[in-house]
């Protein structure tokens, strides 16, 4: 029997950004409608007149309900009936209101399982719309208990991020080592369950430049990170670190593991799109729903010239399928686990534990 296609809910963002313009150029491409069945939350007044601003190719079918749903047609599912004044490139808390509306209607049809997987297009906090994030208003709205974890994820690097659009002077207040090991712990479970990769290595990342320099530079490496660390080895997470930022990026250490743990949010988010340009993907895991976007802002500047690229957009699409099919993979493999007929024996000495794993080979 033929596999049926995962329904995709796809949010407008910002109406005075660039959603709609990245969804029409996106979805220009008819192999995505053989991938997914795309739902998008939104306004079909305000997609008509992005569509007739940027003289895009861009057909949609008006649906009621999420049920209605069409195979290989980009169907809209209108979130509000009120008229809304479009500016492009001028964000207003009305083109912000707008967002999260569409956002709360997704969520619904989540709740009484008409969607699969959730891709939102970009809404900033800015200081006409003040907003917490997408990742924290799905964590907010989503029944469960405790944070996510916030990740930038591409086809050859994954960061999560301990703290997330804290001030500086803040980051080291906020960081513990219960923290560490917590927000570590959810990424290897992430690894696991979402990329279906077996008994991921995992690389964090020192606070202080030169990894505190001995204590010179800052002592959080050796009283927080190192002993978060170890303690993670313990539990049996490949975990290695910590390691000075700019060398571990700088000489490509980084493809050497299967997830990094970065301390603040620059310091992942700085080189992972210096290395991943143009295809980076924002995943929020640990959350019941699938939930990615693509990571950029709402690109007021270009909002409306027509010079908005869809790419992002398409990865965030390909990763939330990936990492639906993952999660069923994964769940229906450990309904009925074999137990273990022997005891598998480690080698729990310090040389094989914190040695600085070899860089990949091409």
């Amino acid at each position: 029997m033929e596999q049926s296609k995962i329904r995709v809910a796809i949010t407008h963002g910002d109406t005075n950004g660039v959603g709609y313009e990245v969804i029409f150029k996106a979805f220009a491409d008819p192999t995505m409608l053989e991938l997914c069945t795309p739902i998008i939350y939104g306004s079909p007044k305000v997609a008509a007149y992005h569509r007739k601003a940027l003289n895009l190719e861009g057909n949609f079918t008006i649906i009621n309900k999420a049920s209605d749903a069409s195979d290989g047609k980009l169907n809209m599912l209108p979130v509000f009936d009120e008229e809304i004044k479009v500016e492009l490139g001028k964000p207003s808390e009305e083109s912000g209101a707008a967002a999260l509306k569409a956002i709360d209607r997704a969520l619904e049809d989540y709740r009484q399982g008409l969607i699969d997987v959730l891709v939102t297009a970009p809404v900033d906090n800015n200081n006409m719309f003040r907003f917490s994030g997408q990742d924290r208003y799905l964590e907010d709205h989503l029944d469960r208990s405790g944070q996510g974890l916030s990740m930038l994820i591409s086809e050859r690097l994954r960061v999560a991020l301990l703290t997330r659009n804290l001030p500086i002077k803040q980051v080291t207040e906020h960081i513990s080592q219960d923290l560490i090991t917590k927000k570590t712990t959810a990424l290897y479970e992430s690894l696991c369950k979402d990329f279906c990769i077996t008994n991921p290595r995992i690389a964090v990342l020192a606070l202080n430049p030169k990894t505190g320099e001995k204590g010179w530079a800052g002592t959080e490496e050796q009283e927080l990170i190192a002993p978060a660390v170890a303690a993670l080895c313990e539990k049996g997470i490949q975990t290695f670190g910590p390691y000075a930022a700019d060398d571990f990026f700088g000489n490509g250490l980084s493809e050497a593991f299967d997830g990094v743990v970065a301390m603040h949010h620059d310091q992942g988010a700085t080189p992972f799109r210096s290395l991943t340009f143009n295809e980076g993907v924002a995943y929020t895991a640990g959350l019941p729903l699938v939930c990615t976007a693509p990571d950029h802002t709402a690109l007021y500047d270009i909002a409306g010239k027509g010079q908005a690229d869809e790419n992002m957009l398409r990865h965030a699409i390909y990763a939330a399928i990936d990492i639906f099919r993952h999660r069923t993979a994964f769940d229906e493999a450990h309904i009925n686990p074999l137990k273990k007929l022997y005891k598998e024996k480690r080698d729990d000495s310090e040389k094989v534990r914190f040695a600085i794993p070899k860089k990949a080979e091409k």
